[in-house]
């Protein structure tokens, strides 16, 4: 009997983003190569309003015999990191700093956050002389006592593309906030962008990124809208957004997020298949 071809220990490793009632389903899968995992549950804020400690208690337990990087997204809703509005700028802080109560007490070394640019900044930023360093402005004070928070606590903050059309703006944004901010991207956000807004490929917003970048969402769509598919579904050209991220110098987190996270080796094994991971 022929013996199974097994991945090249060369290929990247696929982690994934999950919450406590999914983390069980797939508990062996991380342990066994001790991969790359992502918290989800805390871009609630009735959960970071309510008993967040007991609930990271409980996915901490779920961790037992976990050593692999662990990260958590922060949250979100309803807000901008690049207001304008003090009283809502003191939300932003409240929400991130509770989150990263939380990525203490789990031991998370990284948070993901939203970025500030739209569509219409893409177009309109120009028009308008020192907007965009007025806005890199308003982020900077905004995430001012969160950034110390992250930095004491060895928690990375990456931002990750949202409506983002152009793939530099975050990393200049990055570079202008320092250590520990760097970036995220979200495929399916990319190739959303590219389809529907005229942005290039998902990779060239890895080329892009380049070294600052430090965290991938991997996900499939169709251009139209997140579907948050799993790889394979959608039109994502893989091949080509791994041979992007093969020729980085560092090793980003890879980061399966699907919205069927019970079958969230479905994509995996897309992944694996077509020999880009394992």
């Amino acid at each position: 009997m022929t013996a199974p071809v097994l991945p090249s220990p060369d290929l990247p490793l696929l982690g994934a983003a999950l919450n406590r009632r999914t983390l069980p389903l797939h508990r062996q899968w991380l342990l066994d190569h001790q991969r790359d995992l992502e918290i989800q549950d805390f871009i609630e804020h009735t959960l970071l309003d309510g008993d967040a400690a007991a609930i990271a208690d409980e996915i901490a337990g779920l961790l037992d015999g976990y050593r692999g990087r662990l990260g958590l997204h922060g949250p979100f809703w309803g807000f901008r990191i690049s207001t304008e509005d003090p009283l809502v700028r003191a939300v932003v802080q409240k929400r991130f700093l509770q989150a990263l109560t939380v990525a203490e007490r789990l031991g998370a070394t990284q948070m993901v956050i939203h970025s500030p640019f739209t569509t219409w900044d893409f177009n309109n930023l120009d028009a308008f002389p020192g907007a965009e360093a007025k806005l890199v402005e308003r982020v900077a004070e905004c995430l001012a006592p969160v950034i110390v928070r992250a930095r004491d606590i060895g928690c990375e903050l990456v931002i990750e593309n949202i409506e983002d059309k152009d793939p530099s703006s975050r990393v200049r944004l990055a570079e202008a906030l320092g250590e520990p901010v760097r970036v995220s991207l979200d495929t399916g956000h990319a190739h959303y962008a590219h389809v529907s807004t005229g942005a290039p490929p998902v990779d060239v917003f890895v080329h892009k990124a380049g070294p600052a970048l430090a965290h991938v969402h991997l996900q499939d769509m169709d251009g139209y809208a997140d579907r948050h598919w799993h790889p394979g579904e959608g039109s994502v050209n893989w091949p080509a957004v791994f041979r992007a991220l093969s020729a980085l110098p560092q090793s980003p987190r890879l980061i399966l997020e699907v919205k069927d996270q019970p079958n969230l080796r479905r994509g995996a094994d897309h992944l694996i298949g077509l020999g880009l991971a394992r």
